[in-house]
């Protein structure tokens, strides 16, 4: 006896996935595109994205396609507006570090100053035979 709630199938229209990519191609998130199939069905949840990404693979397509269209149009704002007086690069970079997981380099140094091993010890003392 199966007992829960019925797998929902991907039944968005072909009309819904051209408007999906088009969102994405202006720049729109993850988020907005959930947004959408919300208001298009009247509920929607995220463990129903992440599982349509899974097993329904006109979806999951559609999805990472404009995952990549929405990233070509961020960078592209970057790029062709990088000289522009009116282009806030801080603002754009924040964007893209949170929308794109950017991260500034770090350099970790795992050696001594000269070069060397870091060496480290570990000292026990007892006081009157506990451990201090």
């Amino acid at each position: 006896m199966t007992t829960g709630r019925p797998k929902e199938p991907c039944n968005l229209l072909n009309e819904q996935f051209l408007y999906i990519l088009n969102e994405y191609s202006e720049g729109a998130s993850d988020e907005e595109i959930k947004a959408y199939i919300w208001e298009q069905r009247g509920s929607f949840s995220n463990d129903l994205w992440d599982r349509w990404l899974l097993e329904e693979p006109i979806f999951s397509e559609t999805i990472k396609k404009g995952r990549a269209f929405s990233r070509r149009w961020w960078e592209m704002k970057g790029r062709r507006n990088l000289h522009s007086d009116t282009f806030n690069p801080t603002l754009w970079y924040m964007n893209m570090k949170n929308r794109f997981a950017w991260a500034d380099s770090t350099k970790n140094e795992h050696t001594g100053k000269d070069g060397s091993p870091i060496e480290s010890s570990l000292t026990v003392r007892y006081v009157d035979g506990k451990d201090e």
